[in-house]
């Protein structure tokens, strides 16, 4: 993935996100359902934009940041804040 399809993914990820909210508002999810689709929404969320400061990493070192891979799910959810 390039940047721009990163910020792309990262946007509709959002869009659903706010939709998920909406739905629960409006009463058509219920609470659980909701509960575990944004938590998987976040974990992905949190993904993308991890592979895109590895890509902004290894461009401001000089690397190609094409090289850069997303790291799993569980790496990037351990990281300290």
């Amino acid at each position: 993935m390039n940047e721009k399809q990163i910020l792309e993914r990262i946007d509709s990820l959002v869009a659903e996100e706010h939709q998920l909210r909406t739905r629960r508002v409006e009463g058509s999810i219920d609470p659980e359902t909701e509960a575990a689709r944004l938590r998987d929404l976040e974990q992905t969320l949190d993904q993308c934009w991890d592979l895109l400061r590895r890509r902004r990493a290894r461009s401001d070192a000089g690397e190609n940041p094409d090289d850069a891979k997303p790291a799993d799910i569980a790496q990037v959810e351990s990281y300290l804040q």
